[in-house]
């Protein structure tokens, strides 16, 4: 424990959250001050864009050019979009081009051009927000909906890099947790209601849904071939689908199966690190753990070290990705003093809970900070 700090037992969530907050935040200006680079926060973010979109691109140019097999494609191609989405997050929060709205939105759909799996980023900005606030709970659509508090099991496994499959396998839970979060946001009317509803049922139009009939379609097809091939029939489409076919199989490669990738790898990282069920609303001492065992680090490569920084970002929202990355071990070092949980696998076998099934939710602090 550090010197002359007082002992976490004799404080509040509260009290503790605002201990770590404070640490972090001054580890940042410290890192800040002696590193003046950072204080060129937009050139860096758009820096970091070109560069991975250029090294999305020039990987996808060397595999048809065949400079480099499928099976190194794929992981460079998922590494790169794995930046960008660090950097949307980013973006959500206004960490780039505050000032510059027009830009900030650029750069967002360039974002989502890059990992068409996701949702529309300017919907999730809303939906990321209401995390913050309400991590945890029923309506808190953006966790629930990547498999945060399902039991583990085949199920969960499909949905985890699989959005698609996500609303599918499970249409009356996704029903509820949307109608919660809309409920959530106190909407003024039913018109209110309509168009929230609206948003949501479009939030992955245009380019999510073309993914998906693209990715399914692939996955269709090759299972049908194999099927075939397995009773001693040969499935070669010629004219018209034979170019479908020869298409989406080079979009697998650099498009397609680098988001699956990247977004199981993620997906998996956040929705075992977050808590949820048995938590207090808005305590964020109890929203998320840190995650960073050895083995989970083919993980971590895809969502730039996810499970063991995330975290600080519940505690301090304005620093950049590649900040809270530089901050980790100091702030680790307050986290744990102050009881944040450290690879906690338990959750694994508890869906995400905080407690264990039998076990009582933990305490109801008055004053746990939001």
């Amino acid at each position: 424990m550090t010197q002359n700090a007082p002992d976490p037992a004799t404080l509040s969530d509260a009290e503790k959250t605002a201990r770590i907050k404070a640490e972090i935040i001054a580890a940042g200006d410290e890192m800040r001050q002696r590193h003046p680079i950072l204080q060129y926060q937009n050139a860096i973010g758009a820096t970091i864009m070109a560069v991975s979109v250029a090294g999305m691109l020039g990987a996808a140019v060397a595999y048809a050019y065949d400079a480099i097999a499928w099976w190194l494609c794929v992981p460079l191609v998922a590494f790169f979009a794995s930046l960008i989405h660090e950097l949307e997050h980013d973006l959500i929060h206004y960490q780039y081009f505050r000032k510059q709205p027009k830009v900030n939105s650029f750069m967002l759909l360039l974002g989502w051009l890059a990992r068409p799996s996701t949702i529309n980023p300017l919907v999730r900005r809303k939906l990321h927000f209401h995390h913050h606030k309400h991590s945890g709970t029923e309506s808190d659509l953006e966790e629930r909906g990547i498999t945060n508090g399902e039991p583990w099991g085949l199920r969960r496994l499909l949905m985890t890099g699989d959005n698609m499959l996500a609303i599918f396998l499970r249409p009356v839970s996704t029903y509820k947790m949307v109608r919660a979060y809309i409920r959530s946001q106190n909407p003024a009317d039913d018109a209110e209601i309509h168009r929230m509803k609206l948003e949501q049922r479009r939030s992955y139009l245009p380019l999510g849904n073309l993914y998906y009939l693209a990715w399914h379609g692939w996955l269709g097809f090759h299972a049908y071939a194999l099927t075939a091939g397995a009773l001693g029939y040969t499935v070669a489409p010629t004219g018209f689908w034979g170019g479908v076919v020869e298409t989406l199989n080079f979009l697998a490669v650099v498009w397609m199966l680098p988001s699956f990738l990247r977004t199981f790898c993620l997906h998996f990282i956040s929705s075992n690190m977050h808590y949820y069920g048995d938590v207090e609303d808005g305590n964020i001492v109890q929203q998320c753990q840190v995650l960073n065992r050895w083995w989970l680090a083919p993980f971590q490569l895809f969502c730039f070290n996810f499970g063991s920084t995330h975290a600080i970002h519940h505690f301090v929202v304005g620093q950049p990705f590649y900040l809270r990355q530089m901050v980790a071990p100091r702030a680790h070092k307050v986290m744990r003093e102050m009881g944040v949980r450290f690879n906690d696998l338990g959750t694994f076998r508890r869906a995400n809970r905080w407690s264990a099934p039998g076990e009582p939710a933990p305490a109801m602090q008055a004053g746990s900070a939001a």
